[in-house]
């Protein structure tokens, strides 16, 4: 995965739909492509947003021994906006889709067997501080997987109030997950 430019949130505490001074065809645009680096150089300010990143990286490792490393995450909510100058309160998790390709000779069922109930959604949120729904990649696109996605793009794509804002995917491949908890583990100041 190549990493784009992120920008900085804007003077309303969100990310911009679009590159600032950027076209409106222009690639540099939300879902803006980020490395697990630039997340957590991005995201890691203050102990809320450490422990979460924590949380995270956990749940990559999860689903990592599952088998689950070929896709993407959509990640997106009060995480990715400047909740703490908007809200006065840090954020309490962060929004996850994640988009997965299942191992060869693994079906759902022998998925969720083999989770034996860690990704339902309740176990995740506690466990995690990650709010988080899949979709499988690799299947011929029907009308339930259209809508998910458009459902997806278009409500992470505004606010509740309808402001255009933007969010940010990750590869869902584990190459930088241990660099990056390392990372994250050394900039210190939160409780595991």
């Amino acid at each position: 995965m190549v990493s784009i430019q992120l920008p900085n949130w804007d003077s309303r505490g969100i990310l911009p739909p679009v590159l600032p001074g950027a076209g409106g065809t222009d690639p540099r645009r939300s879902p803006y492509l980020i490395d697990l680096f630039m997340l957590l150089d991005r995201f890691a300010s203050s102990p809320e947003r450490k422990r979460i990143l924590n949380g995270f990286l956990s749940f990559r490792q999860m689903l990592h021994r599952l088998g689950i490393t070929k896709g993407f995450q959509w990640l997106d909510g009060s995480f990715l906006e400047n909740i703490e100058l908007l809200k006065n309160h840090p954020p309490n998790d962060m929004d996850v889709v994640t988009y997965y390709e299942l191992p060869t000779r693994m079906t759902q069922a022998s998925l969720v067997e083999k989770a034996g109930g860690e990704l339902e959604h309740g176990n995740l949120k506690e466990k995690y501080s990650i709010d988080a729904y899949f979709s499988e990649l690799g299947r011929p696109l029907d009308v339930r997987q259209a809508q998910s996605l458009t459902y997806w793009y278009s409500m992470w794509s505004h606010r509740r109030d309808g402001l255009w804002k933007g969010f940010v995917q990750v590869d869902l491949a584990p190459n930088q997950d241990d660099t990056a908890r390392a990372m994250l583990l050394t900039l210190g100041g939160f409780e595991l």
